[in-house]
């Protein structure tokens, strides 16, 4: 293998393995340094930022000790640290292994940068591979899934780093290249990171732009179809558009034409359109990578200073995605606007393609480039055959004599221990036939980028209705084994509370009798008890149900002594865990507070309410067995 290519392959391999990294890392500053959000929000974005920061240094350790040398230890400590979290730890030390590993990840990325002046094929590969796999497990990281298949896969994975970085060849530069060469593509690795798994190549969102329901649910998303053949299709625009040059007639137009299309994705996502966002996104950011993959002659800097200012760049890009990533979801805590993130980032990402100079040659073989798109849109293509179970539409049967109904705080999927167990959460919801959940994670890339719902939906065999809430991937949702046979969504005022919230109500067949079901995830003010929210949440309930026998449930964040749990009771709902009371549900490693709740209508009977414990979540599920009249 020629040594640019061999490159190309150990920086496509390393960002795949950095990006394992990443998806741990991200969730357990979260759930364990965050503490179920006991770590105020500021103190939370210090920590996280602050190991970019410290990255900073990594550029002059690599030109005082040689970029090999620290390359190859960097390379060691991102495998080891990437192999140890596939033992799934858990706790405070998986929370210190994906920072060791995050800190190794961004060395080794500035000592690459110090050897690879043009990185643009490795990038692209690696962002479109890392893409692809993570499709076609169905978005569940290896990381999470351990057993034989996830520790073969793993070992696999890291082995092939290894063995690609090990035997890497002299610095690419040659004498008298430019100090420009190659820092604007290193420079964007930060942005692209962000806009690549937040948007544009993130399987999960891909997932939920596709699960649109049909007439009788406006608003609301079911299982999804479809998703294969468009995830393909941006994991294709974006390989072609970052590996093939245009025809020279087409140059000049093309150098506006990706800013304003990945400037476009980025507008649309912030609006909520999530599948022409992740497509222009995808033909975009390729196309602007591709436009500083260029080399241009003469110039008089010595390679070594060229090296330096490289490794900088990288590292100075990282620092602007972990800004960027901070921004846009601390304002769930602090209670800002936040769509501007993404269209600063593409607009950032655009500006610097503008100002690069006219193309060159692309540093892979036109065969190379050939093969590398054919196989990554080959395994995208194949995601129908890995990814999630279909799950058909259940049919109506007798009318069933009891209906048992769980709610459940699910917290993203990660338990007390920090890690993604979606088969803990299963394990306290199986045998429910009506299952509410609340704080359920769609492609949000701050908790890994997992559609978590379809892959619970999988493993219950119950298909969904979800309804967006903090943004069109976070909501509630409710599955059944009954058919849905319609649905409704409406948003809650905030009334000063910085996480968005919505009622969603859904019809239930029960074999000719119809169950209305509504769930919520209250969100109160700092401070406050949010009556205003449960007062617009009972009026929608009982507007909804129209006299029909009805369910409400979720994480109400009120106490039954609580003035907004009067409000659910004043509108003449019943407290069907009343007979458990005091029934505690929150924190469930010692549970306190009675925070989640199952009104019913009047004429509905409840039976058999509980608690279970477990740590799958930060909540304890309710679950009750209720008998329509």
């Amino acid at each position: 293998m020629r040594h640019r290519h061999l490159s190309t392959v150990a920086l496509a391999l390393g960002v795949a393995v950095f990006l394992d990294i990443l998806r741990v890392w991200l969730p357990s500053v979260i759930t364990l340094f965050g503490r179920a959000a006991e770590t105020p929000a500021e103190l939370l974005g210090a920590f996280a930022l602050g190991w970019f920061l410290l990255a900073l240094a990594a550029p002059t350790v690599v030109r005082r000790l040689g970029a090999r040398p620290v390359g190859l230890a960097a390379a060691g400590v991102l495998a080891a640290a990437r192999l140890a979290l596939t033992a799934a730890p858990g706790g405070d030390a998986q929370l210190w292994l994906a920072c060791a590993g995050l800190l190794a990840g961004l060395t080794w990325l500035a000592a690459t940068a110090a050897r690879v002046d043009r990185p643009v094929p490795g990038l692209a590969l690696g962002l479109a591979g890392a893409a692809a796999g993570h499709a076609l497990l169905g978005t569940e990281d290896l990381v999470w899934r351990g057993g034989a298949l996830g520790w073969t896969l793993s070992v696999a994975l890291v082995a092939a780093f290894l063995a690609a970085t090990v035997p890497a060849p002299p610095p690419d530069a040659g004498p008298g290249e430019p100090s420009a060469a190659g820092r604007r593509a290193w420079l964007l690795c930060g942005p692209a990171l962000l806009l690549a798994n937040q948007i544009a190549l993130a399987p999960a969102v891909w997932a939920a732009a596709s699960g649109v329901g049909p007439a009788g649910f406006p608003g609301l998303s079911r299982a999804p179809v479809g998703v294969a053949p468009w995830g393909a299709l941006a994991v294709a625009l974006f390989l072609v558009t970052a590996l093939y040059r245009p025809p020279a007639r087409l140059a000049r137009p093309a150098r506006v034409l990706w800013p304003v299309a990945l400037l476009a994705g980025a507008v649309l996502f912030a609006a909520g359109r999530l599948g022409p966002a992740y497509l222009l996104t995808a033909a975009g950011l390729g196309g602007c990578l591709a436009r500083t993959d260029t080399a241009a002659p003469g110039g008089d800097v010595p390679d070594r200073r060229a090296a330096a200012r490289r490794g900088r760049a990288a590292v100075g890009g990282t620092v602007v995605f972990a800004a960027a990533t901070i921004a846009y979801y601390a304002a769930y805590d602090l209670g800002y606007p936040n769509g501007w993130v993404p269209v600063a980032t593409a607009l950032l990402v655009g500006l610097v393609a503008v100002a690069g100079p006219s193309w060159s040659p692309t540093e892979l073989s036109g065969r190379a480039r050939r093969w590398s798109v054919a196989a990554l849109v080959l395994a995208t293509a194949l995601v129908p055959v890995f990814h999630h179970t279909p799950l058909s539409a259940p049919r109506p049967g007798v009318a069933p004599a009891t209906v048992r109904v769980a709610a459940y705080n699910i917290r993203m999927g990660f338990g007390l221990d920090g890690r993604l167990d979606l088969d803990a959460v299963a394990r306290a919801l199986r045998g429910a036939d009506v299952v509410l959940l609340s704080e359920v994670d769609r492609g949000w890339w701050l908790n890994g980028g997992h559609d978590t719902l379809a892959l619970l939906a999988a493993r219950l065999r119950m298909p969904y209705v979800f309804a967006p809430a903090a943004d069109p991937v976070w909501g509630d949702a409710v599955l059944s084994r009954f058919p849905a046979r319609s649905g409704r969504t409406r948003p809650l005022p905030a009334h000063g509370a910085p996480t968005g919230a919505q009622v969603l109500g859904v019809t239930l067949d029960l074999g000719g009798r119809e169950l209305a079901v509504v769930a919520t995830h209250l969100q109160p003010p700092p401070g406050r008890d949010p009556v205003e929210q449960a007062r617009e949440a009972a009026t929608f309930a009982r507007g909804y149900a129209a006299g029909r026998p009805l369910v409400l449930g979720g994480d109400l964040n009120t106490e039954p002594a609580d003035p907004a749990f009067a409000e659910f009771t004043g509108a003449g709902l019943v407290d069907a865990l009343a007979a458990a009371r005091p029934l505690r549900t929150s924190p469930a490693d010692d549970p306190r507070t009675q925070i989640d709740h199952v009104f019913v209508s009047s004429g509905v009977t409840a039976a058999e309410a509980r608690a279970p414990r477990t740590e799958a979540s930060d909540h304890l599920p309710v679950r009750v067995t209720l008998t329509l009249p």
